[in-house]
Order: C-alpha cells, then sequence, then structure tokens
C-alpha cells in the first residue's frame, strides 16, 4: 500500500504544497518517510532530526494539524487514526518557518530568558558540600526535567496562536514549575514574579499543550501549579489571582457563581465600570439583576466536602 504525503514547502518566501508518494511498509516512522522522500526522490526536501530515539525533540513536525514527534510516530497509526491513505505534513505552529519543516527556535529559547533559568544555590551550600537534596525533594520536578524542547506544546497552544507577545511557551512555564519546586533554589519567588509579568494567568486553559505532549509532562498542570505558589508566596495582586479567589470563595461559600460581582471583585470597581454597557445589556435581556439575592446551592455541604478533599489531595501531592 502507498501513503500519500502533501508536504507544506517554504522556501525564500514561496510557499506551496507538494505531493509525495511512498510504500508504506511495516514500523515506518513519519522521520522515515521523510528521510526516504529526501534520498531517493527530492534531496531538496529539508526538515531536522537527529537521534532518532525521542530523546533530542528535534524532528518535531505537524501531521494533519497535529503536532507529532515524527522519529516515534508511525505513518501506520496515522492512516489508521485518520482513517486515510493521505497525510498532511507542515511545520509546527506558532515558530517563523526558516525553510520547508524548519522553524526557528531562536527567539523561544531567548523567551526562556525571562523566568531566570537557572538554581541560585540557597546560602547554606558551598564549593565543597554540594546541594545535596532528598530524593523526595527531587521527585517534586524530575518529570518536569523531561523536557525534549519538541515545541509541540508551543504549536498546538491557542493562547500563543492569539498572540505571543504577552505569553510565555508552554514549555517555559514547565521549565519555571521545575525551579520553583525545587528545594535547592534560595528565591523561588523571583521565578514566580518573572512568570507572572510574562503572562502565567492569560492561559486559557485549553490543555491542548499537555494533549500534545509526546512525554506526558502535562505543561498546563505545571501552569496551575505555578499559579497556586504565587498565593504562597503572595504574588497574588494581579487580576488573574483575584479572578481566581473570587470565585473560590463564591463556590465555598454559596456553591454558586457570583457572576454580577465576579468582575468587581477581580478588576475593582473603576476597571469593572468600564463594562457599564454590556452589563446594561445583559440586565436588558434578564441575563443579569444586581438585585437578586445570590442563592445558596441546595448541595452545598457536598461541595465544599468536595473542595476540601481536592485540598488535601493537592497538598499531598506537594
Amino acid at each position: 500500500m502507498d501513503v500519500k504525503l502533501r508536504i507544506h514547502r517554504f522556501v525564500e518566501g514561496r510557499k506551496w504544497i507538494q505531493d509525495y508518494t511512498v510504500p508504506l511498509t511495516t514500523g515506518m516512522t513519519v522521520l522515515e518517510a521523510l528521510t526516504q522522500i529526501k534520498e531517493k526522490q527530492d534531496p531538496t526536501l529539508s526538515f531536522t532530526c537527529s537521534c532518532r530515539s525521542s530523546i533530542c525533540g528535534a524532528c518535531a513536525v505537524r501531521v494533519n494539524g497535529n503536532a507529532e514527534l515524527s522519529c516515534e510516530m508511525l505513518v501506520e497509526n496515522l492512516v489508521k487514526r485518520y482513517d486515510t491513505t493521505e497525510l498532511t505534513i507542515e511545520p509546527l505552529g506558532n515558530f517563523r518557518v526558516i525553510r520547508d519543516l524548519i522553524v526557528d527556535w531562536d527567539p523561544k529559547y531567548a523567551r526562556i530568558k525571562k523566568i531566570k533559568p537557572t538554581v541560585q544555590p540557597k546560602q547554606e551550600f558551598s564549593a565543597e558540600t554540594g546541594c545535596l537534596q532528598s530524593p523526595a525533594d527531587f521527585n517534586k520536578y524530575k518529570k518536569y526535567a523531561g523536557c525534549i524542547l519538541c515545541g509541540s506544546c508551543v504549536s498546538e497552544c491557542n493562547k500563543n496562536t492569539l498572540n505571543q507577545k504577552d505569553f510565555l511557551d508552554p514549555f517555559v512555564f514547565v521549565k519555571a514549575e521545575k525551579l520553583v519546586a525545587d528545594s535547592r533554589d534560595r528565591s523561588p519567588e523571583e521565578h514566580l514574579k518573572a512568570v507572572v509579568d510574562a503572562g502565567l494567568w492569560r492561559c486559557f486553559n485549553c490543555q491542548e499543550c499537555t494533549a500534545k505532549c509526546p512525554k506526558g509532562l502535562d505543561p498546563a498542570g505545571a501552569i496551575e501549579k505555578l499559579k497556586a505558589a504565587t498565593f504562597r508566596y503572595k504574588l497574588d495582586d494581579n487580576v488573574g489571582a483575584r479572578h481566581a479567589k473570587a470565585i473560590y470563595d463564591d463556590i465555598s461559600e454559596s456553591g454558586t457563581l457570583d457572576e454580577s460581582k465576579l468582575n468587581i471583585k477581580s478588576e475593582g470597581v473603576f476597571a469593572a465600570g468600564l463594562r457599564a454597557p454590556m452589563a446594561l445589556r445583559l440586565m436588558h435581556v434578564g441575563k443579569m439583576n444586581p438585585l437578586d439575592k445570590h442563592p445558596v446551592n441546595p448541595e452545598i455541604d457536598t461541595i465544599r466536602s468536595i473542595v476540601k478533599h481536592a485540598e488535601a489531595a493537592s497538598k499531598e501531592e506537594e
């Protein structure tokens, strides 16, 4: 059986889609198919790869609109998943394309610097004694040390697609959580302040970064951990944190959201007042009545119990 690969080409400002046909063999990866095309059909096709062992992350591309690590993704599995022998391959999203499937990583690497990406050892450590920590403390962040910088999370990040200027790439937040959770670092607050300033609370929580991570690192979970840490370190004087706290307070107190007062609690009276025209329209169509008494959910005790158990589970995880 043959498979048609529709590959997005980009050379010196010119874009087009070029079709190639390769014979499907058992165990063939997307990277093998690309390599076969380059070696036997078209030496001008450009892409990146290195280790071929799912370690370096260099070979990530988009297949049928989803980021994949091409060295580990089997063509036969993709054919079954999409029920077609025609696959579209394009460069990762939210990157500047250099040529064909090759993207520019330099701006992304530069953005890592915003989070102060190195461990600053506590004063108790020295060159002679080293920076020792317990296995339990190491386990708190070792998962996030597995990031291979493949760019899959960036490619599918909806917030990055909308605006990259006010929001870091998901893998940068993973790096930040690794540093904040590291017991050897003397100033987690510095990393946290940096990520807050760089858009931590602007995450859409769409979970695409987690869904596409080939290493199962849960970047979305790392972002949520960073948000929780801002409360522990008293870095919660911002709209995002106040909004989260307002929702938590409403759910804990009544089991329902008081949406008529949510903006006021989050943004303050003045900023919320700028939304008065919208509020008036909502009142006009019966969607909101600020004079209504906020109801208490009849299942409030169950809801409070759920919140309590969730908090306990979160502490155990930490």
